[in-house]
């Protein structure tokens, strides 16, 4: 899809974009953890916007895909900054925020941030506050003990390589937490789903949707999908709950 290209962040971060020129509201991709923006969904919905004319924007977050920095030196809160810096430096007027698994955290963040810019909202196995209630909350004994001496645990994982999980992440991730206060998303918002998700439980996205606060805030679980949520019918259901967010606002 082309060179991709880079800006710094206010902490001195490069990260590496790929921006699509066309109409407003863009549409900005937010990926998971140890993801990067040369994904599946990122790259389908980047063709999807193309076609459509519409602006579009993804990005690796510090420490991933081709941006500065080392994943283990990372937090959810170092990653905020990131996509900040990428919303306010990269994108004028409206943007319609799509995240997946920790950029669903992510989305809610920066939804958070900037309310009044924020058209809308779709997420696809969004894990918010994952670094206290999945990660923390499943350590052994023996996996707390290893964080607390030697700062980090090895966590296996699915996608790859381990998961170098530090004590900053856990400590600033407490930081970040989405579901303790509540969480007014007035903008139109869409969850997705898998069932069969083995890193996301359906119970996460039953219990976002039972906090978040909202006029129009809807979940669509798809029977049989995975975390990847990544076939042919998945991505087109993102594709259409895109559209349906734009429909709402009159955008499309």
């Amino acid at each position: 899809m082309g060179q991709h290209q880079t800006l710094t962040t206010p902490q001195g971060r490069s990260i590496a974009y790929h921006l699509s020129a066309g109409e407003g509201p863009c549409v900005v991709f937010l990926g998971g953890l140890m993801s990067d923006m040369e994904g599946t969904k990122a790259v389908h919905l980047e063709a999807w916007a193309r076609a459509q004319g519409r602006a579009f924007l993804r990005f690796d977050y510090s420490g991933h895909g081709l941006s500065s920095g080392a994943f283990q030196d990372g937090c959810i809160g170092d990653w905020a900054e990131d996509t900040a810096a990428v919303l306010d430096q990269l994108t004028d007027g409206m943007v319609l925020l799509v995240g997946s698994s920790m950029g669903g955290w992510q989305s809610l963040l920066a939804a958070k941030r900037m309310p009044k810019r924020t058209a809308g909202l779709v997420t696809i196995a969004a894990a918010p506050d994952f670094t206290e209630d999945s990660m923390w909350a499943s350590f052994t004994d023996a996996q707390k003990a290893e964080l607390e001496s030697a700062g980090r645990v090895a966590l296996p994982s699915d996608y790859g390589e381990h998961y170098i999980i530090t004590r900053r992440m856990i400590e600033d991730g407490r930081k970040q937490l989405v579901l303790r206060d509540p969480l007014s998303l007035p903008c139109p918002t869409r969850f997705l789903q898998g069932t069969a998700d083995k890193d996301v439980d359906m119970s996460v996205a039953l219990r976002l949707l039972d906090h978040a606060e909202g006029p129009d805030i809807r979940l669509t679980l798809v029977d049989g999908a995975d975390h990847r949520f990544s076939d042919s019918g998945c991505l087109k259901l993102i594709t259409e709950s895109v559209e349906n967010v734009l429909n709402s606002e009159g955008m499309v």
